[in-house]
């Protein structure tokens, strides 16, 4: 009886391991197939690279309009330099620079004089011509780095790096003199314009705003006096 039951024992023993030779081998699999990746088609894969880089395409399309756009905003379309919108904002870009590295600059403000006259007798494709030859002997004479902008029809600025105050108002001097020298041919007749410069000047302490005001009020004042040259000669 003892032997029976050994037997029958080691029988059961025997179809026990087998019976879990077989269960292992299908866990095993399903555990592969769960840490296995899905493998991807080449179609698909190919097709979601196409997609990336025509999106790619068309955000780099998108943000060079983007760029185009603000720069036509801040762009005067006639003389093709900084309206006073772009102005401003180099200007300010300029002066947090100045705070910061406590570099120097200054900022020359020119007023055109006799433009709204030539206007009025020649009509205002004079006038163009007068402010195209006034912007190039402006930017004829100023250094790449510096900044020159329209901030409205017969105004203009100009953004000096690293001058003193002394230089500054020496640059704004000679501005003036190349402008009253440029002399224009209308319906036989030579016309002359000539241009009032303010100065002020850049440092950690200025604001967009008071510089901007500081300028234009040296410009005025600079206008009153070379009115009363003009009366004197």
């Amino acid at each position: 009886m003892k032997k029976k039951r050994r037997a029958a024992a080691s029988g059961a023993a025997k179809r026990k391991s087998a019976a879990a030779r077989k269960v292992a081998p299908r866990r095993d699999r399903a555990a592969a197939a769960q840490a296995a990746p899905a493998q991807v088609p080449s179609a698909a894969l190919n097709q979601a690279k196409a997609t990336i880089r025509r999106l790619r395409a068309e955000l780099a399309a998108a943000q060079a309009e983007i760029a185009e756009l603000q720069a036509s905003a801040e762009t005067d379309f006639l003389l093709d330099i900084l309206n006073r919108r772009g102005f401003e904002r180099e200007l300010s870009r300029s002066i947090a620079y100045i705070k910061r590295y406590h570099a120097s600059g200054a900022l020359v403000m020119l007023d055109v004089d006799r433009l709204k006259p030539i206007n009025d007798t020649y009509g205002h494709a004079a006038g163009d011509t007068v402010l195209k030859a006034i912007v190039k002997t402006v930017t004829s004479q100023v250094r790449a780095s510096d900044v020159v902008g329209r901030l409205g029809g017969d105004e203009f600025a100009v953004l000096l790096w690293n001058l003193t105050e002394t230089d500054a108002k020496a640059k704004a001097a000679a501005l003036e003199l190349s402008i009253d020298r440029l002399t224009f041919d209308f319906r036989g007749r030579s016309v002359s314009a000539g241009a009032s410069a303010g100065v002020a000047i850049l440092g950690p302490h200025s604001d967009t705003s008071r510089a901007l005001e500081e300028a234009d009020s040296a410009m005025y004042v600079r206008k009153a006096q070379r009115r009363h040259e003009v009366v004197g000669q």
